[in-house]
């Protein structure tokens, strides 16, 4: 497995996998089988493998250190550009079929509604994120800087659970929600455990 992981087919194979959840949308619109309300079905999942994938990116330290496979960190910048690339689809997607690209009315919406506000700061971190996450950043920011600015993945990860929390408020469903929650706070519970027991 360590071999296949660091084989040259590693990251293209991982790069189209990547790409299937965007490649069924495109699939399922041009087919007609995104239900009666097409476009508040791209918005929301959009908004569902964003928030998968950002619980992907923070489970890659985790299973590296469990399973003592080193070969997972060359994934890690890779998963998180996709974060924010499916963090872009989705605001894209809520500013064309929800404010018809009216950029006025989505900045007054933004600061207008608590989870939109919420959503939008979550995705500025994930740019900021993605535009340091290449070599040459590191080396400008140096490399303690340039951990202590991704470590706000980890605020990006709360912000987007919080959006998704008060998106759901106004219809009462918590069930998908629920499982996030846990998910990040395990995610997070184990870096905190672990910086604890670094002292």
């Amino acid at each position: 497995m360590r071999k296949l992981l660091a084989g040259p087919a590693a990251k293209p194979v991982l790069f189209v996998l990547c790409l299937l959840p965007l490649a069924w949308l495109v699939y399922a619109a041009w087919a007609d089988r995104l239900g009666a309300n097409p476009a508040e079905a791209l918005v929301r999942a959009t908004g569902d493998w964003t928030l998968r994938s950002l619980c992907l990116v923070l489970t890659v330290t985790p299973l590296r250190v469990i399973s003592a496979t080193p070969q997972l960190a060359r994934f890690r910048r890779m998963l998180g550009l996709f974060v924010f690339f499916y963090g872009a689809l989705h605001l894209l997607s809520y500013a064309w079929f929800d404010m018809g690209f009216d950029v006025a009315e989505i900045v007054r919406d933004i600061f207008k509604r608590p989870f939109i506000l919420v959503g939008f700061a979550a995705l500025v971190l994930l740019l900021l994120l993605a535009a340091t996450s290449f070599n040459r950043a590191i080396k400008r920011l140096g490399a303690r800087r340039w951990q202590a600015l991704h470590r706000s993945v980890y605020a990006a990860a709360l912000l987007a659970l919080l959006h998704f929390f008060w998106m759901r408020a106004g219809k009462n469903d918590f069930g998908e929600v629920a499982v996030y929650a846990v998910v990040v706070a395990l995610l997070l519970g184990w870096r905190v455990a672990r910086r604890w027991r670094k002292g």
